[in-house]
């Protein structure tokens, strides 16, 4: 929300000394969060001057320039006289004896773009006359901003900055969701007169405001509330106000200071009548719209639309409409989506003389899904998305109707229709140290009655406790805690301590959540990152990583493109990884430790009804929730593309591979304390011959290997992309309770190499099992060095060579013990697989 200062200080007694950060700092300390301050982008001589005597000069170039004398009022420090500029000027729509802005050598307008004294089309140009677009004062540029055409007659020489209210400034606050009251001027000088104890006047309870709504109203205009299919049983409209205001002319200019105010709330300056009601949503925080009333047919009739129905919308936009849209209809159909945009088939123009003030209050569920549904926000859905005071409406129609009588010439006339359906404010019972108890620090009965009257609240002590009932301004005040928390804020957050709770004895991580700690840090140890990726994956994503797989599909996905939710953490990773390479980083080591949702076939998930929000669900609901629930599993996955170790001096660079993510999974399975077994294996979405299933047990909990190159070319990542992913809740499962130290042996090992031949397609792994049970208890470790294929080995056969190690626990092994055991091991990898030793 920006905050002119120079509007807020009508509503609020602001000090004269007070700058935009004082009144942030006075808005932070009750829950308004400081965003930005928006300051004028002109400065220096702008002055009112007259035209004394122009002259059409036509140039070479087609176009024809007025030499001007223009009077800018008396002479520098003389005090008398006048001082005479010659300018130079492209525009036309301005005569002689008329008042302008003049900016002077010397000043700065928006852009910025400076002003100096320079030669052109054969004068020296001593300075410029303005046009309200240069001076920051719209988007339109109809020629130079004639002073007499917006009502002002000032003396030559008058500083038009101030004269023009662009000396004016704003302030931003980030208004919360639960607080729309705040998206107004009314409510932002409450809130300031909360913080400091300045004197606050409701801008919707002035004489001229309160005497227009108090006006008898003996022609009612028909409107009918038809809502046959409200939402979570809302009908969409409580209250319809309207006025008529006749005999405008639309065609008057916005009056500067209105253009200036606008700006700086972030609305450009459009036609009078529309700025009016702009001007009104800003102050009162109720949206307005007007109609222009010849252009209605019959009354008006708020209904949802029918399937298929169309409506062109004020932004030229023709829309298909929901069944759910609420609208505002005459006899010809639909002329606005309530609480979002108006139509245009009855928008004003220049021609509008009469006009139809509309002042509603709509249901915020209603406004939200309509706005959202046509990505269509706005200024009006976004405080009726928040709750609007359903008491404002009349108090807006009368504003709008003073302003349009004050600025347009209208008349207001007896014609209008007053529909109030909304509902009184639910009285709260706030009991005795209820505060205290919440909030942590002591208040008093004074300090929370006051603070409660503060915000609007009437406060009664019924029955031995306080019984608040909200402002009609405050839909989000509904219990104790809310009530609470507006005690703490306007007492001052200062006032709660801040105290860390004592951690409960004899608690601490569960031996999974250890675990899955341990798992995170050994992958961020070997130089990966850790992501979190959104638990939601497409169809196509789906389909490449999880095959035929049932997933959930979500009712109502945040994303259109991403409606299920994953049955495995790859896509994730994939999704990063190519963000990753979008914005040059080549090399990358990725993992991330999650959640998969595994549906079981044939079973519906979350088909139930939704409890209500403002109450918590029962038992049986909260049952039949959590069975709705899809199965979570805890998995750990990890991605490697590009160089592992980067080229340096006298290094050569190491691509990473599948090596890389069976190394990944063999620290994971020493950290989790169990054993794993690698096989080769498959995957649709994984290179045939570079993927390998990793079993405990028999049980399969993984898989590791490399994408399919076509694959990794289709979502523009390198050929080669190494993946793993393990079932982290399956590993914790199977691992030991308790982990086993081996003791350090003081007597030297002994070592030797074992080349053992055996058909090709032997998997190397089932020879090092053999090898190792054979070999026996003195076999300390063994591992694969070789792999040869070739020269002095058979076609259809392979040399393995591995790596040996033996020791004794109680003496040093001979070299005889070391080979026996050796030859031990080769027995077994003889009787199993026919190996034979290499020679």
């Amino acid at each position: 929300m920006r905050v002119p200062v120079s509007w807020l200080r009508e509503f609020v007694d602001v000090p004269a000394e007070a700058t935009a950060e004082d009144i942030q700092a006075a808005l932070v300390r009750v829950g308004l969060e400081e965003e930005a301050v928006h300051r004028a982008e002109l400065s220096g001589p702008i002055v009112v001057g007259q035209v004394l005597d122009f002259v059409d000069e036509p140039q070479s170039n087609g176009k024809t320039i007025r030499w001007c004398q223009v009077d800018v009022g008396p002479t520098t420090g003389s005090g008398h006289g006048s001082d005479v500029r010659g300018i130079v000027c492209g525009a036309h729509n301005f005569l002689v004896g008329d008042k302008v802005v003049v900016s002077l050598p010397g000043a700065v307008l928006p852009g910025p773009f400076p002003i100096s004294a320079r030669k052109t089309y054969g004068h020296t140009s001593d300075g410029m006359i303005a046009s309200a677009r240069e001076l920051g004062l719209g988007d339109e540029h109809d020629g130079i901003l004639r002073l007499t055409e917006i009502g002002l007659d000032p003396e030559l020489g008058t500083d038009a900055v101030k004269l023009l209210g662009l000396d004016d400034y704003a302030f931003e606050v980030n208004v919360t969701p639960d607080r729309g009251y705040a998206l107004s001027m009314r409510g932002i000088a409450r809130e300031y007169s909360n913080s400091t104890g300045a004197a606050f006047r409701d801008p919707a309870h002035t004489p001229a405001v309160t005497e227009i709504a108090a006006t008898a109203v003996t022609s009612t205009f028909p409107v009918v509330v038809a809502d046959e299919a409200p939402i979570r049983g809302r009908v969409g409209c409580s209250v319809f106000v309207t006025r008529v205001v006749t005999g405008i002319d639309a065609t008057r200019p916005t009056p500067a200071w209105m253009v200036t105010r606008l700006k700086l709330a972030g609305v450009r300056s459009i036609s009078l009548a529309v700025d009016i009601t702009n001007y009104v949503m800003f102050e009162l925080g109720q949206p307005i719209h007007g109609y222009d009333l010849d252009k209605l047919s019959g009354g008006i009739t708020v209904r949802r639309a029918a399937a298929g129905e169309k409506l062109t919308t004020l932004d030229d936009a023709t829309r298909t409409l929901n069944p759910e849209d609420l609208l505002i209809t005459d006899e010809s159909g639909p002329i606005g989506l309530a609480g979002v945009m108006g139509g245009a088939a009855t928008e004003i123009s220049d021609a509008t003389t009469s006009v139809l003030i509309e002042a509603a209050n709509f249901d915020p569920v209603s406004i939200a899904r309509t706005a959202r549904r046509h990505k269509l926000p706005s200024e009006a859905s976004k405080r009726f998305e928040r709750g609007v005071d359903p008491l404002v409406a009349d108090a807006a129609a009368a504003r709008v109707a003073e302003l349009l009588i004050e600025l347009g010439g209208g008349t207001l006339v007896p014609t209008g229709s007053r529909l109030f359906a909304a509902a009184e404010p639910t009285p709260i019972t706030l009991r005795d140290g209820f505060v205290a108890a919440i909030m942590g620090a002591e208040y008093t009965e004074d300090e929370v009655r006051s603070s409660l009257e503060s915000i609007g609240c009437s406060v009664d002590r019924v029955d031995g406790v306080l019984v608040a009932t909200p402002p009609s301004w405050r839909p989000d005040l509904s219990d104790e805690p809310t009530l609470a928390e507006e005690v703490a804020r306007i007492v001052g957050y200062d006032r709660i301590p801040s105290v860390l709770p004592v951690a409960p004895p004899g608690r601490g991580l569960t031996r999974a959540q250890n675990l899955r700690r341990a798992a995170a840090t050994v992958l961020a140890a070997g130089g990966a990152t850790e992501i979190q990726a959104y638990p939601f994956v497409s169809e196509a994503a789906h389909r490449r990583f999880s095959a035929d797989a049932p997933a959930v599909r979500l009712a109502n996905p945040l994303d259109g493109e991403e409606p299920l939710l994953r049955r495995t953490l790859l896509p994730g990773l994939v999704a990063a990884a190519r963000r990753n390479l979008s914005r040059g980083l080549t090399d990358l080591a990725l993992f991330e430790v999650g959640t998969v949702f595994l549906p079981e076939p044939g079973k519906s998930y979350g088909s139930g009804p939704l409890p209500v929000g403002n109450a918590r669900p029962s038992d049986e609901i909260l049952a039949e929730l959590n069975a709705s629930i899809p199965p979570q599993s805890w998995h750990v996955a990890a991605l490697f593309l590009g160089d592992r170790v980067q080229k340096q001096p006298g290094i050569r660079p190491v691509s990473s591979s599948l090596a890389d993510a069976i190394t990944a999974a063999q620290q994971l399975s020493l950290a989790l304390a169990v054993p794993i077994r690698i096989e080769q294996g498959n995957h649709t979405a994984m290179h045939p011959g570079r993927t390998a299933e990793i079993f405990v047990g028999d049980t399969v909990v993984g898989l590791a290997g490399e994408m399919l190159p076509a694959l990794a070319e289709e979502l523009d990542l390198p050929r080669v992309v190494a993946v793993l992913e393990l079932d982290l809740d399956a590993l914790i499962e199977h691992g030991r309770r308790e982990l086993s130290t081996t003791p350090i042996i003081g007597f030297p090992a002994a070592t030797q190499d074992l080349s053992l031949v055996v058909a090709a397609n032997v998997p190397a792994a089932d020879v090092l099992d053999a090898v190792v049970e054979g070999a026996g208890e003195l076999l300390e470790d063994a591992r694969l060095i070789d792999d040869y294929r070739g020269t002095g080995v058979a076609e259809d056969a392979k040399s393995l060579t591995f790596a040996l190690r033996f020791r004794g626990r109680d003496r040093t092994l001979t070299a005889a013990e070391a080979s026996d055991a050796k030859l031990a091991g080769v027995a077994v990898a003889a009787e199993r697989f026919g190996a034979t030793l290499r020679e």
